[in-house]
């Protein structure tokens, strides 16, 4: 299913063949590139992320981004715990591999451009961070949650857990974690860890529907809501000032564009400046 979105449109360099980047119409996508591993995140996968989304972000004909595991059965299956040993051995090990994460994490969550997670099968672990890192979060029937830190014994990151929180309720998140059970894509709708959920073979038009919308709107207003939206919701920014970003939506060329298709009853036609 998701093979095909290997060679949609143009391909990104990228640092490691496991994460894959292209950029297809307004659409740019990451996509997790492991799928004999169910697209578990090696150490090159959590440092190449920073750098894709910062491609992503400077590229205007970019409106959002897409977040996908290659393959049909997983979004992504978690971290690689055989690296553990030799990356994640000890406590001290452990602070410089979650610096790792929370680069990645951060890294999504404040792109000032809408970002999807498409998620088809299994999403544990740290493909559950990843996911909660999106702004939205769409997945097939059939797909499974879980965070399984309770069965290795390793502490579930700071940073995770505060994504985790802004998206379930404090009670939801502890039986997640302590009970360590999977979760059916049903009861991830019920409790907030996805937003839409469809059957496997509506993903894909239920994904192009929201980027299709998004393209046709604003950019800078887009930005501005995320940023004002997150901010309210004690999630990091980069130090960027919402307000300004509201200000500058209406000293905009888009606004200008806005108001005009408004009163000629067309479409507008924004170009993000």
């Amino acid at each position: 299913m998701t093979s095909s979105f290997l060679a949609l449109g143009e391909a990104l360099p990228s640092p490691t063949p496991h994460l894959v980047a292209r950029r297809d119409g307004s659409v740019g996508w990451m996509i997790f590139n492991r799928p004999d591993r169910r697209n578990a995140i090696s150490v090159d996968i959590w440092q190449a992320i920073p750098e894709l989304m910062r491609t992503f972000n400077e590229d205007s004909r970019i409106r959002s981004i897409v977040l996908t595991g290659a393959g049909d059965r997983a979004f992504i299956a978690g971290a690689d715990i055989s690296e553990f040993d030799s990356a994640r051995a000890n406590a001290l090990e452990g602070e410089a591999y979650e610096a790792r994460n929370n680069a990645a994490y951060s890294a999504i969550s404040s792109s000032p451009k809408p970002v999807i997670a498409r998620i088809n099968g299994f999403c544990i672990g740290g493909g559950v961070a990843i996911a909660l890192a999106c702004d939205i979060r769409i997945a097939s029937r059939g797909s499974t949650f879980a965070i399984p830190a309770a069965r290795l014994g390793l502490g579930y990151p700071p940073q995770a857990v505060g994504l985790l929180l802004r998206a379930i309720s404090a009670s939801q998140a502890k039986l997640l974690i302590s009970t360590a059970q999977q979760v059916d894509s049903e009861e991830a709708l019920r409790i907030g860890l996805i937003d839409r959920l469809c059957e496997k073979d509506d993903l894909d038009a239920l994904l192009f529907s929201l980027t299709h919308t998004i393209s046709e709107n604003a950019p800078l207003t887009i930005a501005a809501g995320n940023m004002v939206i997150d901010a309210l919701n004690e999630r990091p920014t980069s130090g960027r000032d919402g307000q300004d970003a509201i200000r500058a939506c209406f000293d905009s060329e888009d606004y200008r564009e806005g108001r005009m298709a408004f009163m000629e009853k067309r479409k507008p036609k924004f170009q993000g400046r």
